[in-house]
């Protein structure tokens, strides 16, 4: 599945990337892991390439091990202290499902309560490929803190917000927050690894991830019925404090080369690099195309006029984005991403796997709340989603292991989506309304674990055919294309169940002698039900 920079086809073209340098380190990782702790003497005496002759002045093999378990323990303290960070923006996601009609209530507009998760999330779509270009010019570590300051300040203007549009303005600065903290913790950890290690790495980092959706539900409804909604907001105030303090403590504030230019200079070379143009273009032409797709069939009808407007323009900025770019000596978004075959199929992949995921969690909370004898509630119909959840966690750790052991990754996204096929051809065959037995409520499963795998494998596919000069930007959109299917994903499900639960609903109360007009009344109440069930479901689950 991957050649890389024009590499002609071979049994090895899969693996040779990764099997590459498998005994030491790049010399990037050995630089960034030291130069946040070390002077550039490091740098000089054992990764900067010993000239012929010199040979000994190269570090001894007792000294070179010892610098390289360091290097080790380092990067692990580098992680970690973006784990924290992500941890809160994703239970942050969750809290905030379950309490958004709480939140519109208090301030008597809950016909509005769906723009507290349009906002945020049109917010996070449009600033997310920004991050990438921007942490190449002005480095990681400066970026990753104001992601997180802009989460923070985000939380701490919803927490005391006093109107509903005051909150709406807090998630759209949380959301142009989260989605840095999201993409960058993935990008340093391609600068810190080996690029065969960084699988299971990202894993541990979607574990972390799959723990703070999981609970993030119930606390949130926890804090809203004991100490109110606010301080589910409040509290992550000074955590995300604490995570900037440990990311400057920690983080390797320079990711590159040694720079001898002067500061002043330096920053109006690096400010000339943005790309402010394609950066506008590309955020109207995200906007553009997630509006409709967010706001047709809850605020509009599919069919209104202003749908149409918004996918007409989505259509033009895309071309005038790309004749942007092709001009631009540092584009957002380099085009040459997409020459490759490999990237284009990694980003169609994960995104369809992505939708179909998100479909799953969107329906199965309502199908056990409907069809369960007595009615669950939204907590014990959102249980049954841990499965899924689990399966996660797990395909992610498994599949980061297995890569790193074999340097294969083909077979294991070809098997994770034949896997997460069968989960959902299951449940389209046996559940029918009288799932009793604990083993087929575990068909949900697969199409977790195929999720987890699929994430991880992808990735890496990613980094193989994709030149390393464009790699930031190309995680970032990437995080983008989730985020894109993911909006796609919800409404397209909602859409399906709609479709079919009217058109039964119509027949069955027409055959019990309803007129047409009692007939639309109680199928619009009970379609609206339906979704704040399943809403309820998925944040609890």
């Amino acid at each position: 599945m991957v050649q890389r920079h024009g590499d002609q086809p071979s049994l090895e073209t899969e693996r040779e990337p990764l099997l590459r340098d498998t005994a030491q380190p790049s010399s990037d990782y050995l630089y960034h892991a030291y130069r946040s702790i070390s002077e550039e003497g490091i740098y000089n005496r054992f990764i900067k390439p010993v000239p012929e002759g010199d040979e000994e002045q190269s570090l001894g093999s007792d000294e070179t091990e010892s610098l390289k378990q360091s290097a080790h323990v380092n990067v692990i303290k580098i992680i970690s202290v973006m784990l924290l960070g992500i941890f809160v923006a994703q239970t942050d996601t969750s809290i905030l499902m379950a309490t958004h009609a709480i939140i519109a209530s208090e301030f008597k507009a809950l016909k509005d309560s769906s723009w507290l998760i349009i906002s945020f999330s049109l917010a996070g779509a449009a600033t997310q490929t920004l991050y990438g270009k921007l942490s190449d010019i002005y480095g990681r570590k400066r970026m990753v803190i104001i992601a997180y300051t802009m989460f923070m300040v985000g939380c701490a203007i919803v927490g005391m917000g006093q109107t509903m549009s005051q909150v709406v303005l807090g998630r759209i600065v949380s959301g142009a927050g989260a989605s840095g903290m999201s993409a960058l913790v993935s990008v340093l950890i391609t600068d810190l690894l080996p690029l065969r290690e960084v699988a299971q790495w990202r894993a541990y980092v979607n574990l972390v991830a799959t723990l703070g959706r999981s609970i993030g539900g119930s606390l949130g409804g926890c804090l809203a019925d004991v100490v109110g909604w606010r301080w589910s907001f409040r509290v992550q105030v000074p955590l995300i404090t604490l995570a900037i303090i440990l990311c400057s403590a920690y983080l390797p504030s320079h990711t590159g080369t040694l720079d001898e230019t002067d500061d002043t200079t330096q920053l109006k070379s690096k400010f000339s690099r943005i790309d402010f143009k394609g950066s506008f273009i590309f955020a109207a032409l995200v906007l553009a195309l997630l509006l409709p797709i967010e706001l047709g069939g809850v605020k509009i009808p599919w069919s209104h006029p202003l749908i149409f407007v918004y996918l007409g323009a989505s259509v033009i900025l895309l071309v005038l984005f790309i004749a942007v770019e092709r001009r631009q000596a540092e584009p957002i978004l380099p085009l040459e991403i997409f020459h490759s075959k490999d990237a284009i199929l990694s980003f169609l992949i994960l995104g369809l796997q992505t939708a179909a995921q998100l479909g799953l969690m969107f329906t199965v909370p309502l199908y056990f709340q409907v069809t369960s004898t007595p009615r669950p509630s939204a907590t014990v119909a959102g249980a049954h989603l841990v499965p899924a959840v689990m399966g996660n966690a797990i395909g992610g750790i498994i599949s980061g292991s297995a890569i790193k052991r074999s340097g294969r990754y083909k077979s294991l996204v070809i098997w994770a989506v034949t896997c997460s096929s069968i989960g959902y051809l299951l449940l389209m065959l046996r559940w029918h309304g009288n799932t009793n037995s604990w083993f087929e409520s575990l068909y949900i499963f697969p199409g977790g674990f195929g999720m987890g795998v699929t994430n991880s494998a992808l990735f890496i596919s990613l980094q193989v055919v994709i030149d390393p000069a464009h790699m930031a930007p190309a995680v970032s959109f990437m995080y983008l294309m989730q985020t894109v299917w993911m909006t796609i994903g919800l409404p397209a499900a909602n859409t399906i169940m709609q479709t079919v639960l009217r058109r039964n609903l119509e027949i069955r109360l027409l055959k019990l002698g309803y007129d047409n007009v009692e007939v639309a009344k109680v199928c619009a109440l009970t379609l609206c039900l339906s979704l704040c069930l399943s809403l309820c479901g998925m944040a609890q689950g």
